[in-house]
C-alpha cells in the first residue's frame, strides 16, 4: 500500500466514511503525495493527458494579446493578470513572453499574479519564471479581495476541484450522497449515513423519471473559487477556460452515471478510487452554477462559448494587426479549434465588473 491510500485509509478508520470530495482532494492535492503533487509530467505526449497549452506556445499568444485588448479598453495605467492553476508555469511563460515581444508598452506596467498554495509548484514555477521581474505569488485569492484591476483567469482548474457525487435513490425518492469506505484494503464507494451537503434542487416532475441509481456531482469548491475570484476583482474580467456545460446539458439522460472519470496514460476510466495519486479525477464543470455564482457578486457576463470560437474571434483581431501566419501556428491554431480536437470540449466563460464594451 502506497503511503497516500495508507493516509486515505487512516483518516476512514478514524472518521468512517468520508465524502467522496475528501478522497478527490487528497488524492489529488494532499500535501507531498497528491497527483497533482508530483513532479508535474502530467502534461503531453509522455503524461497522461494533453491541453490547450501542450499544443504550442499559440494558446498563450491568443490570450496575451486578448489580456491586452482588455487592458486597452477597460484600464488606465498598471493592469494586472491573475492566474489560479498555473501547473509547471508554462501558459505564464507563454503570455509573459508574447506581451513582453509583442506589446512592450504594456508589458512595462504588467503585474503577473499566480495564485499557488503548494509550496513544490511554486518552486517549479518561480523556477520557470525567473527571468521576469514581474511576476508575484500569493497562496490564494483571499488575499487580493478587492485589489484586482486587470484579468483573473484559470485554464482546466474547476474540472480538478473536489466533487460530492449523489445518486438517486428512487425507491425511497431521494439522493443519497456517495462516500469512499474500506472493503479489505480497497476503497468502495457506499452511501453515506447523510448529506454532507444540500444535494441537486429538481423539480418535482423530473426527479419523478429519472433512473434509480442515476448520479451527478456538485462542487462547492469550484462555486467557492469563483465567488473569491469575483471578489477579488475591482474592474476587469473573470474568466475560464474549461471542460464542462449549462445544467441541462450536464443532466443528459444518456449520461446516467454522471461526468466522474479518472485519466492516466492519455485514457480515460470510470475508476476513480484505483491508484490515488497516480491518475487524474476531474468532473465537468457547471456553467450554469459558476455563472450564477459571478452574477450574485456583481459581474456581468459577458460571453459563454466554446473555445472554437472564442479562439477564432481573437485570432481573427490579431491577424488583422499583424497579417502573418507563420505554418506551425496555422497546425496550432487547427488542433485548439477544430471540433474533434480541442475546440468544442472546452467551454470559455467570461464576466466582468466595471468595463465598458
Amino acid at each position: 500500500m502506497n503511503a497516500l491510500k495508507s493516509l486515505i485509509g487512516d483518516e476512514i478508520r478514524v472518521r468512517g466514511v468520508i465524502p467522496f470530495a475528501r478522497f478527490m482532494e487528497l488524492a489529488l492535492y494532499a500535501p507531498g503525495l497528491g497527483y497533482y503533487e508530483r513532479e508535474l509530467k502530467q502534461i503531453g505526449k509522455r503524461g497522461d493527458f494533453y491541453t490547450s497549452v501542450s499544443v504550442g506556445p499559440l494558446f498563450g499568444e491568443l490570450l496575451a494579446f486578448q489580456f491586452v485588448r482588455w487592458a486597452e479598453a477597460d484600464a488606465a495605467g498598471p493592469f494586472q493578470v491573475v492566474e489560479a492553476g498555473a501547473h509547471d508555469a508554462q501558459l505564464a511563460y507563454d503570455i509573459l513572453e508574447a506581451i513582453e515581444d509583442d506589446e512592450p508598452g504594456a508589458f512595462a506596467r504588467l503585474e503577473y499574479l499566480i495564485i499557488e498554495p503548494s509550496p513544490s509548484r511554486r518552486a517549479i514555477q518561480q523556477q520557470r519564471l525567473m527571468r521576469f521581474s514581474n511576476v508575484r505569488w500569493r497562496e490564494n485569492l483571499s488575499e487580493l479581495r478587492g485589489r484586482v484591476r486587470g484579468v483573473v483567469f484559470s485554464n482546466e482548474l474547476l474540472d480538478a476541484m473536489p466533487v460530492h457525487v449523489f445518486r438517486w435513490n428512487a425507491p425511497e425518492y431521494r439522493w443519497d450522497e456517495m462516500g469512499v469506505t474500506l472493503a479489505g484494503s480497497d476503497f468502495v464507494m457506499t452511501a453515506m449515513p447523510e448529506l454532507s451537503i444540500q444535494a441537486l434542487k429538481l423539480p418535482d416532475e423530473l426527479l419523478r423519471v429519472l433512473p434509480d441509481g442515476y448520479t451527478t456531482e456538485l462542487s462547492p469548491a469550484a462555486n467557492q473559487w469563483w465567488n473569491d475570484a469575483a471578489n477579488a476583482l475591482v474592474r476587469g474580467n473573470l474568466m475560464t477556460i474549461d471542460y464542462g456545460g449549462v445544467i441541462e446539458e450536464l443532466l443528459n439522460p444518456g449520461r446516467t452515471r454522471g461526468t466522474l472519470r479518472a485519466f492516466a496514460d492519455h485514457r480515460a476510466g470510470d475508476d476513480v478510487l484505483a491508484s490515488p495519486g497516480e491518475q487524474d479525477i476531474t468532473a465537468h464543470v457547471n456553467f450554469s452554477e459558476i455563472r450564477r455564482v459571478g452574477e450574485s457578486a456583481g459581474l456581468k457576463t459577458d460571453a459563454f462559448n466554446y473555445q472554437s470560437q472564442f479562439l477564432t474571434a481573437i485570432a481573427r483581431d490579431m491577424w488583422q494587426r499583424r497579417r502573418l501566419w507563420p505554418a506551425d501556428q496555422v497546425r496550432q491554431f487547427q488542433t485548439l479549434t477544430h471540433p474533434e480536437h480541442l475546440g468544442r470540449p472546452f467551454r470559455v466563460l467570461v464576466q466582468s465588473r466595471g468595463c465598458v464594451r
